[in-house]
């Protein structure tokens, strides 16, 4: 990136002008791509001169030392030179609590309280690049408080599989929004002086067998699905760091993988910064550096000289087996990174806040936009209060915290408002609230599997109801006005560290819904997961139904803002939720989990693209959500009827907000070519905006799409490129839902 300063609204080529207040509701806050923000430059030659004169002072030992992990969260620092360890954070729900330097107890402070946000899954329902940037820059001021050099966030691997434990923690099962999502994160969080740890890099699509399955796909869904996040936040977000996945690619481990990280990532993309392995992801030491990575970190041992490359490293040195110029290499690019977010030298760096008001309200503002409104028939929502004097709140999601659980990164929090203390908090104090648990959070006596023992099997649920909450549930509706059944999943249930078995909604759920609404027919049904279930009966059975997330220190505050109207729900799904799980194509071409070796059967025909092509009916399709208002879609047109290669074309539509209520509608735009000569997916994902609208008006909505968008990897010609002829263009408010059409040609 050197002497290149790259405006963050070219980083978002698809969003663009709207003519209209279009960042926040009631508010003239200007965008972020309006405000021109600028991505720092990042350049390791202006610091060479310094790193030379610190490696020509260090002892071998003292460079072997900052390539490894010297604490659980730290690598090696050198004290005398004034080199300073590199702290670390988990960071995907906001700053990990402190642990041991040497054990994963927690360390015991009592000033390391963060605010939990929402998770990511949650975060690209919003379809909003402005909260992207906004989680980035808030989660970069709590690490920065915290003292810390790097957020081992954000997670971007592409949902593969619905029953992926990780689902809730990655965003999207489309590459596009996927890099929309990315870049404005990785931005925001980098303003504060710190390193975005990208990761997982790459091909890292599930959870099963993850330390040593073997991902084969052709070269072609590697370039068009998989890795487009990536480059994009180093090409265009100038990621400073990159993590190394655990799994193999093509027989490689991917912590050792010369194709992936120094091909790839390096040659092509030009990453300057470092690569950092997953914990315990090093199987190798000479062929680990020279394939490209920098800093083991893990803990198969607390003894930190014992890492591969500790005490084996400084051996094969001394042996002749690997150079020391090879050596400096890699430190020379951890002291870059610590140059760069003002680690070392005499700079003055952001100093950071943790669990401020400003960051709930962060937090408020994500979750207010992420809510999806599934179903809402005959207008039961939002909840009408007149002549309401109780209303029964059922499930124990209504009460269940999820800022920590599972395996993987948690957060000390002080503030997490439920969905009941939400209601609690916003509803008339004359209104009575009837609440019962209705279900139990049991497992089998082995709730979660050991973390690198990784399963399909997953945590094994116990699906009977309790009699005596289930009475409890039901007299609770009979007596109440309204209820609401708060359902789904936990991030006990979702987690790191094992795929779910199935769709199946946990712990009889299913029947709790029956029966409070046999008990009272006005029942809403609130779902909180971050990934999908099978939901159709629930959906036949249930006039209002609402999809919330993993969502919070505010979620309880923005959902219960939802339902009570105050709030119109924006939200879209970020990925396909199928009738079946036969239906996805990992599981239609039964190659997930696989064995030893997964092949990615179904290519670039992932998510939507393989529901859309296949003409398989989904039982909400991707970037579905509905509104307590209406939208129609009018004057579609682009700027002109035929583009080169290195045109941009500019598409604009006019949106009217045709119902009573103020609310903000996602335009997305899809790009289709139905005579192409390759294989192709029926429709892509190419650009989307988020627009306010209100009431009566209309606001235009101008999306720009570069024409290199429209490439497709040609493998032969090892290089993107753009099939010419003609192209349709669909504008609508889901994959499904297509209003309009423009048709352009390529020359």
């Amino acid at each position: 990136m050197k002497n290149k300063s790259i405006i963050l609204s070219m980083t978002f080529i698809t969003l663009l002008t709207v003519s209209c207040k279009n960042g926040f509701q009631n508010t003239n806050r200007k965008t972020i791509a309006e405000t021109a923000h600028q991505v720092k430059e990042f350049d390791p030659s202006k610091y060479e001169e310094k790193i030379n004169a610190l490696l020509s002072q260090m002892t071998l030992e003292e460079k072997i030392g900052m390539l490894h992990g010297n604490s659980m969260f730290a690598n090696g620092g050198v004290e005398r030179l004034g080199i300073p360890e590199l702290k670390m954070a988990d960071g995907p729900l906001g700053v990990r609590e402190e642990i041991s330097r040497d054990s994963w107890a927690a360390a015991g402070w009592t000033n390391d309280f963060a605010t939990y946000y929402p998770a990511s899954g949650a975060l690209a329902a919003t379809w909003n690049t402005d909260m992207a940037y906004t989680f980035g820059n808030s989660v970069g001021q709590e690490l920065r408080a915290r003292g810390k050099d790097m957020l081992l966030s954000p997670a971007i691997n592409i949902v593969r599989t619905p029953l992926g434990g990780r689902t809730y923690e990655y965003m999207t099962e489309d590459p596009f929004l996927n890099k929309k999502i990315a870049v404005p994160l990785v931005i925001g969080l980098q303003d504060n002086d710190v390193m975005a740890c990208v990761k997982h890099f790459a091909a890292n699509n599930q959870e099963t067998n993850r330390d040593f399955y073997d991902v084969q796909m052709d070269e072609r869904t590697l370039r068009e699905i998989y890795l487009p996040a990536f480059k994009a936040a180093v090409k265009e977000g100038n990621a400073y760091a990159i993590m190394g996945a655990y799994n193999k690619f093509r027989g490689e481990y991917l912590c050792e993988n010369d194709y992936m990280l120094n091909k790839v990532l390096r040659d092509e993309w030009g990453f300057k910064g470092v690569v950092v392995s997953d914990w315990a992801a090093v199987h190798s030491t000479v062929k680990t550096l020279k394939n490209g990575l920098d800093i083991e970190m893990g803990t198969p041992t607390t003894k930190f000289n014992e890492f591969l490359l500790a005490d084996k490293l400084i051996a094969a040195v001394k042996k002749g087996e690997i150079s020391e110029d090879e050596i400096n290499k890699h430190v020379k690019r951890i002291l870059s990174v610590l140059f760069q977010v003002k680690a070392m030298g005499d700079q003055d760096r952001v100093k950071g806040s943790i669990s401020t008001e400003a960051h709930y309200q962060d937090t408020y503002k994500i979750a207010s936009e992420n809510i999806v409104l599934l179903k809402n028939d005959k207008n039961v929502l939002p909840l009408q209060l007149n002549g309401i004097k109780s209303i029964a709140v059922i499930g124990n999601n209504a009460t269940k915290k999820n800022a920590l659980g599972g395996f993987g990164a948690g957060v000390k929090t002080k503030r997490e408002i439920t969905p009941l203390e939400g209601l609690q908090n916003r509803l008339p104090s004359a209104i009575k609230i009837n609440y019962a648990e209705g279900y139990l959070e049991r497992y089998e006596e082995k709730k979660t599997g050991k973390l690198g023992d990784i399963t399909l099997d997953g945590p094994v649920t116990i699906d009977q109801l309790d009699p005596a909450k289930l009475q409890e549930a039901i007299e609770a509706a009979k007596k109440s006005d309204i209820a609401i059944v708060f359902a789904g999943s936990n991030r006990d249930y979702e987690t790191e560290a094992s795929d779910r078995r199935s769709l199946k909604l946990p712990f009889g759920q299913e029947e709790l819904i029956n029966k409070v609404r046999e008990a009272n027919p006005n029942t809403i049904v609130v779902m909180i997961a971050g990934a999908p279930f099978d939901i159709e009966a629930v959906k036949n059975k249930t006039s209002a139904l609402v999809w919330s997330w993993f969502n919070g220190s505010e979620g309880g505050n923005a959902l219960a803002d939802v339902l009570l109207g105050k709030v119109n729900p924006s939200g879209k799904l970020p990925w396909t939720m199928p009738k079946k799980i036969e239906d996805s194509p990992a599981h239609a071409t039964k190659s997930f989990p696989g064995d030893k070796i997964v092949t990615y059967k179904e290519g670039i025909l992932v998510g939507y693209r393989w529901f859309d092509t296949k003409k398989i009916e989904p039982l909400y399709p991707f970037g579905y959500g509905l509104s307590y208002t209406t939208f129609a879609f009018d004057n579609a047109k682009t700027d002109k009827k035929e583009y080169k290669n290195d045109e941009t074309i500019i598409v604009s539509v006019t949106v009217k907000n045709t119902g009573k209520v103020d609310g903000k509608e996602v335009v997305q735009l899809y790009a289709s070519k139905s005579d192409s000569k390759i294989s192709r997916a029926a429709q892509e994902l190419k650009g989307f905006q988020k627009v306010w609208v209100k009431a009566g008006s209309s606001e235009t909505v101008t999306i720009q799409v570069p024409v290199k968008e429209l490439a497709y990897y040609n493998v032969d010609a090892k290089k993107w490129t753009v099939e010419p002829g003609n192209y349709t263009l669909k504008l609508g408010s889901s994959s499904r839902d297509i209003k309009k059409e423009v048709q352009i040609n390529i020359k």
